[in-house]
């Protein structure tokens, strides 16, 4: 039972990929230590900056996200997931490189607003500009009306939660970066989203559902389900 071998394709970022490993941990039903899934995790840090890059100013991460995906395959993993949202504008590149499937956050993600949420029809999202930049929410959300929030609010809070002085990405998960998203948030609500997805996996570790008076989804939550779902099913 839970023998599966799955994979983190991590280090985008550090804190965002232990996450994920804690999620997986929470989604398995287990009594004992011996009952949990054996988990390989590559937090391959040194990956460039996938915002940077998609935007053009950076350097092109696949080389590296495909070396660490190359490691969890010799590995033997037999399914893996990307605990970074920007990062699945590149997941074809990857996916074509390893044997064993990489699961879409964006395609679980559809899959779970529709079977959980079918009645709602307009979305808010919190995600980096390039995630944004992507398309990749229009891509996969298609059947529902999206809001994002103003270009002033993207770039003077939601951007400024992640990457500021004392955002998230320096290890902050409280205060200045709690109220840029809860203020990034608020003006999602009034432009009548009747639930925000937390697109960005830093976003996750700070805001949280009961900081908000609408549905919050995190799709890394979400994959941490299925996963560990699939993987149980699989071996029945």
């Amino acid at each position: 039972m839970n023998d599966k071998l799955i994979g983190i394709l991590g280090g985008m970022g550090p804190e965002a990929t232990a996450e994920c490993y804690l999620k997986i941990i929470r989604a398995t039903s287990a009594r004992k230590d011996q009952e949990h899934f054996r988990v390989i995790i590559d937090s391959n840090a040194k990956i460039p900056d996938r915002t940077e890059a998609i935007s053009g100013r950076g350097e092109d991460p696949v080389p590296e996200m495909i070396h660490a995906a190359k490691n969890l395959e010799k590995l033997d993993v037999e399914v893996a997931c990307i605990p970074c949202m920007t990062a699945h504008y590149f997941i074809e590149d990857v996916q074509k490189e390893v044997s064993y499937p990489l699961l879409n956050a964006f395609l679980e993600l559809k899959k779970f607003i529709r079977n959980f949420y079918p009645d709602i029809s307009k979305i808010g999202i919190l995600a980096t500009t390039g995630t944004l930049e992507t398309g990749l929410f229009e891509k996969y959300l298609d059947h529902l009306d999206i809001v994002y929030p103003t270009p002033m609010t993207q770039n003077e809070k939601v951007m400024k939660s992640i990457y500021g002085e004392n955002g998230i990405k320096s290890g902050n998960t409280d205060g200045e970066p709690l109220q840029l998203l809860k203020d990034a948030s608020q003006e999602l609500l009034d432009n009548g989203a009747q639930l925000i997805i937390s697109g960005c996996t830093e976003i996750g570790l700070v805001l949280r559902p009961y900081h908000l008076p609408v549905p919050l989804v995190d799709p890394m939550e979400v994959v941490a389900n299925v996963v560990v779902k699939e993987s149980v099913y699989q071996q029945s």
